[in-house]
């Protein structure tokens, strides 16, 4: 069995912002030389996520709606939290988007539905950060 590690890195231009990551990870695969396996990609910080759904701005919008209905960025003095920080909210956003996603990777592709595509979430951004890839298989 081989494994592959690599670690990607992102400065996203807004504080809140969905970054389509497929083709990266289509090239970790391609470089990894796995053929059969799983590949696991996580956000490495609190305040991000990586997540699979549909490439479509529609979608994005009302996720971004969603969420901050479910934990809003202002007023920030309502988080516990904040105190001597502003962003509570990127860190409920991460649990309610989640962490990581692990995909079955079948004669060197990804096993995504149609429509499915990877996107790193980042909801407390402007500032670099890293999403881990780790390939295992044959």
């Amino acid at each position: 069995m081989k494994s592959y590690r690599k670690e990607l890195w992102f400065q996203t231009e807004r504080r809140r912002q969905m970054v389509r990551i497929t083709s990266d990870l289509e090239d970790c695969i391609r470089e990894s030389g796995i053929k059969e396996g799983l590949l696991l990609c996580n956000s490495m910080h609190i305040t991000s996520s990586v997540f699979i759904n549909d490439n479509e701005s529609g979608l994005h919008r009302d996720l971004e709606r969603w969420m901050e209905r479910l934990a809003p960025e202002h007023p920030h003095s309502q988080y516990e939290h904040n105190r001597g920080e502003d962003n509570a909210d990127a860190h409920l956003k991460r649990t309610l988007v989640g962490r990581e996603v692990v995909v079955a990777v079948t004669e060197g592709k990804m096993d995504l539905g149609p429509w499915e595509e990877v996107f790193y979430g980042e909801f407390d951004g402007k500032r670099r950060k890293r999403v881990l890839v780790k390939l295992v298989g044959e």
